[in-house]
């Protein structure tokens, strides 16, 4: 398959024998237009259909390959040109360009950094569930307050590290590896 990608009249992957494949210049230009498409429909069903940010992932799998180029314009005019989807992932824009912040995973981010969520992981829709009961979403300021050994959970501190009356949970270690933040 990946010789027949590579020998096609247009290209999409550098494929070299026993080294492994790569997206060439028209490859990525193409992967970030189905990117830019999935992720305008996600922010679409979520902003105006009033889908949940755990069930706007599989939706727009179905739907990215189908809209026209028109309607994916539509679309991100309606919205305002959005700069990133429900999750945090950054839009592509219409020429190709993405913007990606550092952040790194809330699991690796050392004890008592206050953080701000920057993005969390779609691809587990229980996932999203679970963070969204607690609170847990882009935007959102935590400290993270203590680490259990041996796998322990992780103990977040959601809002102003000073509020008494804010909340604090307990998030395992799998979880936290999936939810990006900056450090503040």
């Amino acid at each position: 398959m990946l010789k027949r990608l590579h020998s096609q009249k247009r290209a999409f992957v550098e494929h070299t024998p026993h080294r492994g494949v790569s997206l060439n210049d028209e490859g990525r230009k193409r992967a970030l237009a189905v990117i830019r498409r999935h992720r305008l429909l996600e922010t679409f069903l979520f902003q105006v259909l009033g889908f949940t940010w755990d069930e706007v992932h599989e939706e727009a799998e179905r739907l990215e390959h189908y809209i026209s180029d028109q309607l994916e314009q539509r679309i991100a005019e309606y919205l305002g040109h959005p700069a990133k989807d429900p999750h945090g992932d950054p839009i592509p824009s219409k020429d190709g360009k993405i913007v990606e912040n550092a952040h790194v995973p809330l699991s690796e981010v050392a004890l008592g950094s206050v953080v701000r969520v920057s993005r969390v992981s779609d691809e587990q829709s229980e996932v999203l569930r679970y963070l969204s009961s607690l609170g847990i979403e882009p935007g959102v300021t935590m400290t993270l307050a203590d680490k259990a050994p041996f796998d322990g959970p992780f103990m977040v501190h959601l809002g102003d590290a000073e509020n008494a009356a804010a909340a604090s949970y307990g998030i395992g270690p799998g979880v936290a590896a999936m939810v990006m933040v900056e450090v503040l």
